[in-house]
């Protein structure tokens, strides 16, 4: 909730003693010169050409690194491990200038938008509006024309709280799907949890420098808070990786959610304890703090 919890090269050198490369296939081949010889075609020397022009060189082949693993992965499910190139993503847009917040559903409705409209509570003519989507061009071919029309097209946009992040997988997950999608869009649509704060946090370099095992360990005791509020139905949370998707440079956007709005607060301070918030972060916010107006999932979602 306060934050998210966190996650032999091949040198490419032969061996000495190991069998160079023919010129003409690139596998090893330690009578390849003798053989050219015999069959009279002259021996490859490394960066000269070869009698029909083509470049080639007794150095033997270098591999390059392997492609990254950019999958979610979950923990076995079935006998079988998860794994999933989708997530989830969401995107915060506030505004203000609104006279009439319920106004705007209808308006994302026809658009086919899956998502939330909240009234602001610090502004009295505020809204935002969170949207889902699997397909990241959805925010751009969906959302942004239909917030640039209709009732929107004259509220005027407040850029300091927008907000973007994607789900992601720890790698135990017993069940990866319901982490990355189900679980998620069932939170922020839940019409019996109307009270929202969002924010985002960027944690400073000293955290990832710590040991893995000293990580999980102060993770464990900021996640401990959270599922003690979870359980008790006070506060649930979202929490998305925005590494590179925020135009201030945070690593993460959190979302919590529930009933009533005391709660909501009691956890963000109950969090300002652990040594995750205080002492690994170097921020917290901007706070945006509504009640949900409007909740509607679409089938394009």
């Amino acid at each position: 909730m306060g934050d998210a919890p966190g996650r032999a090269a091949d040198s490419g050198q032969p061996v000495a003693g190991s069998r160079q490369p023919a010129a003409s296939s690139g596998q090893y081949s330690a009578d390849s010169e003798p053989q050219a010889a015999a069959r009279g075609q002259p021996a490859a020397v490394s960066g000269q050409p070869t009698v029909d022009g083509a470049a080639a060189s007794n150095r033997p082949v270098r591999r390059g690194p392997d492609a990254p693993d950019l999958s979610e992965k979950g923990g076995l499910k079935g006998g079988q491990p998860q794994r999933s190139d989708e997530r989830l993503f969401m995107q915060l847009f506030a505004f203000g200038g609104c006279t009439d917040p319920k106004a705007v559903g209808p308006h994302l409705a026809d658009a086919d938008v899956t998502g939330v409209v909240y009234e602001d509570l610090n502004d009295p003519r505020g809204v935002a509006v969170l949207a889902l989507s699997r397909i990241p061009s959805f925010f751009l071919d969906v959302l942004r024309p239909a917030l640039n029309s209709g009732p929107f097209a004259a509220l005027a946009q407040k850029p300091e709280y927008t907000m973007f992040g994607r789900t992601y997988a720890l790698g135990y997950e017993p069940d990866l799907d319901e982490v990355l999608f189900h679980r998620p869009t069932r939170t922020v649509l839940n019409p019996a949890w109307p009270w929202a704060v969002w924010y985002p946090l960027r944690r400073n370099g000293r955290f990832a420098q710590l040991p893995p095992e000293e990580q999980r360990v102060i993770l464990a005791e900021h996640g401990a808070i959270g599922m003690s509020f979870g359980a008790a139905d006070l506060a649930h949370d979202i929490r998305l990786a925005c590494h590179g998707l925020d135009a201030r440079d945070n690593d993460f956007v959190v979302g919590l959610i529930g009933k009533d709005l005391h709660p909501l607060s009691a956890v963000v301070q109950a969090m300002r304890k652990t040594q995750q918030t205080s002492l690994y972060l170097d921020r917290l916010g901007p706070f945006f703090v509504g009640r949900a107006v409007w909740q509607a999932r679409r089938d394009s979602l």
